[in-house]
């Protein structure tokens, strides 16, 4: 995750939260339109992540969550005013798309698929998200309703040639997804946290909860196909985390789902 140094505190960072990172040097390290993500140099380090009203509130009960679990990072503080804003202790180690782990792909997806099918297998009473999979169907519905077919992550569509054809095989297939596991909603490389090559934790989280373990299973195979560009990868890492439980065919009623964002 790369980081930018900052010259001074951004004023809209509130009081609260002013007061904790004071003299410390802050790092500007967004990768994603959707939010602004700041680095705490002080201790081992603090992450700051701000967005829309509302927009990380699920992420902040997931957080929390996670960390009850041994899974990833404490959260300090959560203020949602105009902006929302969490504050979380840093997980120890490098994201997966840190050079050491790249040079090294076949270590690399398989200890993804492993700690995937870890996470899978946690016990997920108590999570404050219960029915993930009925969100997800319907954000895609949603999305396809109001014209948002997002080809610009999938440049093929994986095979689907219109928004109508997907939405018809989501819609005659969506009965399909019916495991229930904890989620991480968005397992891609930079959310995963090794440490010289053990598992630290999850961060970003907001799109967990309770639901089909494809879901994951579809974004592990994904970013190993976008961050390695190449899809080689694929059938190990689906070996690697267990043939037992990963259905392909499934995995393209997720893809349905996937290309309305």
């Amino acid at each position: 995750m790369k980081k930018y140094l900052l010259n001074q505190i951004p004023d809209e960072i509130p009081q609260d939260i002013r007061r904790f990172v004071s003299g410390a040097n802050i790092y500007d390290s967004s990768c994603s339109p959707e939010a602004r993500v700041y680095f705490i140099d002080k201790g081992n380090g603090y992450y700051l992540k701000c967005s829309g009203r509302g927009n990380l509130e699920k992420e902040a009960e997931m957080t929390s969550y996670f960390y009850s679990k041994g899974l990833g990072a404490e959260v300090l503080n959560y203020i949602s005013s105009d902006s929302d804003w969490l504050l979380t202790t840093a997980v120890a180690g490098e994201d997966c798309i840190y050079e050491k782990y790249l040079m090294n792909p076949e270590r690399l997806c398989d200890i993804i698929a492993y700690e995937l099918r870890k996470l899978h297998e946690t016990d997920y009473s108590g999570c404050p998200v219960p029915n993930r999979t009925a969100e997800y169907l319907a954000t895609a519905e949603k999305n396809y309703r109001t014209g948002n077919y997002d080809k610009s992550h999938f440049p093929d569509s994986f095979g689907y040639r219109s928004a109508e054809e997907a939405f018809d095989i989501l819609t005659a297939e969506k009965e399909a997804l019916q495991s229930k596991v904890l989620l991480h909603g968005d397992y891609c490389l930079p959310n995963i946290i090794l440490d010289n090559w053990n598992f630290s934790g999850f961060i970003d989280v907001g799109s967990g909860g309770v639901g089909d373990r494809h879901i994951d299973l579809f974004w592990g195979t994904w970013t190993l196909w976008f961050n390695l560009k190449t899809n080689k990868y694929h059938e190990r890492f689906l070996d690697a985390y267990g043939r037992d439980k990963a259905d392909e065919s499934i995995l393209k009623v997720v893809a349905a789902a996937e290309v309305f964002g």
